[in-house]
Formats: C-alpha cells, sequence, structure tokens
C-alpha cells in the first residue's frame, strides 16, 4: 500500500515536470497551423457540438473568436474555468495548459496567434 502511494506521487510528480505538450501534434483533428514564422504561429482551431481535447498548452497570444462559443477548460491540477465569447471577439490570452471542452449543440471556430519571441521595441 505504502509503496502504491509513493509511486502515485513520483507519477503525479513527473507529469508536473514533463514538457508542454504540443497541440497541434497532440490534437490535430481540432488544431491546424495557418501560417508559421520565427515569431509567431497561427492555428485554426475547430471544435464540433460536445467535442473535448486532450491536455496541451500553448505559449501567450491573441485569440480572434470567428463564432460564438461556450466551453470550459480542466485546468492540470483538475480546477475547471468556464468561458465564453461572441464572433468578433479579440482577446489576450496568457500562457498555459489546458484541456479545452465545447459545452455547445454548435461547433465554434477561432484563430490563436501565439507568440515566439519578444519583439524589439519599435522605434
Amino acid at each position: 500500500m505504502r509503496a502504491t502511494v509513493i509511486l502515485l506521487g513520483l507519477l503525479g510528480f513527473a507529469a508536473r515536470l514533463a514538457p508542454a505538450q504540443d497541440p497541434v501534434k497532440v490534437d490535430p483533428a481540432h488544431y491546424k497551423v495557418q501560417f508559421e514564422n520565427d515569431q509567431v504561429r497561427v492555428l485554426r482551431i475547430t471544435y464540433g457540438p460536445h467535442d473535448k481535447s486532450v491536455m496541451h498548452s500553448h505559449p501567450a497570444g491573441v485569440a480572434v473568436f470567428l463564432t460564438d462559443t461556450k466551453g470550459q477548460f480542466t485546468l492540470p491540477g483538475g480546477k475547471v474555468q468556464l468561458d465564453s465569447a461572441k464572433a468578433g471577439e479579440t482577446r489576450w490570452v496568457d500562457a498555459g495548459s489546458h484541456l479545452p471542452e465545447n459545452l455547445t449543440d454548435k461547433p465554434f471556430e477561432l484563430i490563436l496567434v501565439e507568440m515566439k519571441a519578444r519583439l524589439p521595441a519599435r522605434r
């Protein structure tokens, strides 16, 4: 029993140390690269009704919602956050890991511009 508890603890610790999962690699059905260079990667994200992804990570970026959306994000510690957006809404998103799920009977689509490098200050 004690060995099982220790093993589960070590596995949980290892999971927190694991490298971030790229959504394009772990969930290509929902995440497609539209453009990429040394500064940004632009993803088209599409979810069908009640679709669910897998845990993955994104760097900071800008999300542009092409359709209305209502979903939830399960975070690495198990906390669940609800979120919604209207078509045409644009917002900054911080870097992080999550497992998204579409909570509606309709598909949704958005563009995510992921930042790769800090841009030099404009003069």
